[in-house]
C-alpha cells in the first residue's frame, strides 16, 4: 500500500475520510444561461470546486447554456453554489438549479465534454 502525498489530499478525498456516514448529502444538475462560454466560466468552477468538499463535472452545451452536476455535504454545495454565482453574478442571465439524489460515485471535480 502506498502513502498518500501532500498533492494526493484534495478536498474531495477529505470528504471522503472525514465525513460521518450520517451527514446530509445533496447534488444538484444546475443549468447557467448569459454570457457563460467562451469566458473561463468552466476552468473558474473547477478552481471554486478546490475550495470545497464537493465533486461533479460542468460542461458546455451546443445551446450556448453551461450544465453542471456538484454533490456533497448539503453546506458544502450551497456554499459552491454560491461562490460560482458570485464569481459569475454579471455573466448569468438565468440559473436553473435542480435538486437530484446524490450518488457518491463522482470523483474530484472536472471539465467534460
Amino acid at each position: 500500500m502506498s502513502a498518500l502525498t501532500c498533492d494526493a489530499v484534495t478536498p474531495a478525498l477529505l470528504l471522503c475520510l472525514a465525513l460521518p456516514a450520517d451527514k446530509p448529502m445533496k447534488a444538484c444538475l444546475v443549468h447557467y444561461s448569459g454570457k457563460v462560454q467562451g469566458v473561463g466560466f468552466r476552468a473558474t468552477a473547477v478552481d471554486i470546486a478546490r475550495d470545497h468538499p464537493v465533486t461533479g463535472w460542468v460542461k458546455n452545451l451546443s445551446d450556448g447554456r453551461v450544465e453542471l452536476l456538484v454533490e456533497g455535504p448539503e453546506g458544502a454545495v450551497d456554499k459552491f453554489l454560491e461562490a460560482v454565482r458570485k464569481c459569475w453574478k454579471d455573466n448569468i442571465e438565468k440559473e436553473d438549479v435542480e435538486k437530484r439524489t446524490p450518488e457518491g460515485k463522482l470523483k474530484g471535480f472536472e471539465i467534460v465534454k
